[in-house]
């Protein structure tokens, strides 16, 4: 069973809600980005999303596009990430780890040759903003005909009504429920009917419903707890490691924090 799937079964069964962060690849450079990862795994996170730095994100607000630009300053690439994975699963670490990229950067990389690194490698999901359901059937073929290949995740947004049951009617893993229109990093500022579309999401959805962009502590998100299965941080971490200048400790006691919160 893929890694994702597995923690979330276990996540579940404990009667908890899931707690994901996104980091960027690269930052503060390969080798503490690697440690921050084992970090977060000793603190008990449920899901890593790993940024793949790219010089045009559409879905990205200024601390993720800044995090981005630095770590491809810092020549950061799809095949240090992949090698820093891989070596990280050598070394026993077992968190179930997400690529969030942009489909350029696979179509460069080459379909095929992608779907057999992530396999090689060990990693567990991908989530492409910019590649519509629609558009995904190569991809998606390639990939299930790949040993271990990652899942593909599917992201879905407020405007998504009508095409919610067809996004997760075979979907894997959890499905990403966009908080607001916009990109990442606004102040939980949610979209006006996030409930209801929270809701009608769950209602047909088979597999753990996340949400995120904006959210920074637990708070945020303890009006929608009975709606969603657990949420994810990005921008706020972030922030906070250049702020803390990559302390692992902070990122621990945040993690532990939001988890014990979120669970309270």
């Amino acid at each position: 069973m893929n890694r994702i799937e597995a923690r979330l079964q276990q996540v579940q069964a404990k009667g908890e809600k899931a707690f994901v962060t996104y980091i960027t690849a690269g930052l503060p450079d390969m080798e503490g980005c690697a440690k921050l990862i084992k970090a977060q795994e000793e603190a008990g996170l449920d899901v890593l999303e790993l940024g793949i730095p790219f010089s045009d994100p559409v879905a990205d607000g200024p601390t993720i596009q800044a995090a981005s630009y630095k770590s491809i300053q810092q020549g950061t690439n799809l095949k240090k990430v992949f090698d820093m994975v891989e070596k990280l699963r050598g070394e026993k670490c077992e968190l179930p780890i997400v690529f969030m990229m942009y489909f350029n950067t696979v179509l460069y990389y080459g379909l095929e040759a992608f779907a057999a690194r992530c396999a090689e490698a060990g990693v567990d999901g991908v989530i492409i903003p910019d590649l519509p359901y629609e558009e995904q059937e190569q991809l998606q073929s390639i990939l299930d005909k790949t040993e271990n290949a990652p899942i593909l995740l599917q992201l879905i947004t407020p405007v998504s009504r009508q095409r919610i049951p067809m996004l997760v009617e075979k979907a894997r893993g959890f499905v990403y429920c966009i908080s607001s229109m916009g990109v990442t990093g606004q102040s939980a500022d949610f979209h006006k009917d996030v409930v209801t579309y929270l809701q009608d999401v769950k209602k047909v959805s088979k597999v753990p419903v996340m949400l995120g962009f904006g959210i920074r502590t637990a708070q945020d998100v303890s009006s929608l707890k009975d709606t969603i299965d657990g949420c994810i941080v990005g921008s706020h971490l972030i922030k906070m490691m250049e702020e803390s200048n990559y302390d692992l400790e902070k990122a621990k006691d945040y993690i532990r924090t939001f988890k014990k919160e979120l669970n309270a």
